[in-house]
């Protein structure tokens, strides 16, 4: 695992961002080979997208060649709703690049028959040979995705229950009524986003520091999703330094140390 600490958020972003597009450009995709990127939704990504946006108007990097999967969708909201995450994902990236519509893919919420849409999602990812790089956040407990406290490592895309802190949480983007946040939603699993070439979690502010510290400094635990990452053959962490506030000291100065070069 590799962990990158930036000063702040904007930085961070910077990072993730040029980190992607590097992906991207060593690969040169083509039509008939894209590069498969899976991506998140949530604040902590907002800053990322801006900085891809500018970087794809730069020429710095396409996404013509590029296919998308998202992390997870509301159940019961209609993707013309302000708060799905088709609308988040148009409204913040896709309909500022260069990206194919038919190259975006994201789980249907709408779905009448949801144990067959995450059948089908699994299968289309498959179909492209997996995910080169999975891109997400973390959430305060430690959840990736929607795969809340105690989701089975091994799990796949699938339907899950929110947890109460998960609603709470996200009941600021429904005017703070958590009456309006959807209690189900779709979500990649565990075990879909671990099959990935690479995994990139970010993470930013105090709240998630001890996300963070669990997931880095602690064993392996369902109850802390993040510590998957342990396993993972090629993840990375990129952090702030609030982010990085939980962790031992010895531990924050190890990566500062051995990733210097990395984090200019």
């Amino acid at each position: 695992m590799r962990v990158l600490i930036l000063d702040n958020k904007e930085k961070l972003s910077k990072k993730v961002a040029e980190i992607v597009a590097k992906r991207i450009n060593d690969f040169n995709p083509t039509e008939d080979k894209p590069f498969v990127l899976g991506l998140p939704t949530g604040s902590t990504p907002i800053l990322v997208y801006k900085e891809l946006i500018e970087l794809n108007k730069k020429g710095a990097v396409s996404f013509k060649n590029v296919v998308t999967f998202n992390m997870d969708e509301y159940v019961g909201l209609d993707e013309n709703h302000e708060q799905s995450y088709h609308y988040f994902m148009y409204e913040t990236f896709f309909n500022h690049i260069d990206i194919k519509k038919e190259n975006i893919n994201i789980l249907d919420g709408m779905a009448k028959d949801i144990k067959l849409e995450c059948a089908r999602y699994e299968e289309k990812i498959k179909s492209y040979g997996g995910i080169h790089l999975f891109l997400g956040g973390v959430g305060e407990d430690g959840h990736i995705a929607f795969n809340e406290p105690g989701s089975s490592l091994m799990s796949r895309t699938r339907d899950k229950e929110l947890t109460e802190d998960t609603i709470l949480v996200n009941s600021r983007f429904f005017g703070g009524d958590v009456t309006k946040v959807p209690k189900l939603a779709l979500t990649v699993g565990v075990g879909t986003i671990m099959d990935s070439n690479e995994v990139l979690i970010m993470a930013n502010g105090t709240k998630k520091a001890e996300a963070i510290r669990r997931g880095i400094e602690e064993g392996i635990n369902h109850m802390w999703t993040i510590s998957m990452l342990q396993m993972h053959r090629n993840a990375i962490i990129v952090i702030d330094e609030e982010a990085a506030n939980n962790l031992m000291l010895k531990t924050y100065k190890y990566f500062k140390d051995i990733e210097k070069d990395n984090i200019k």
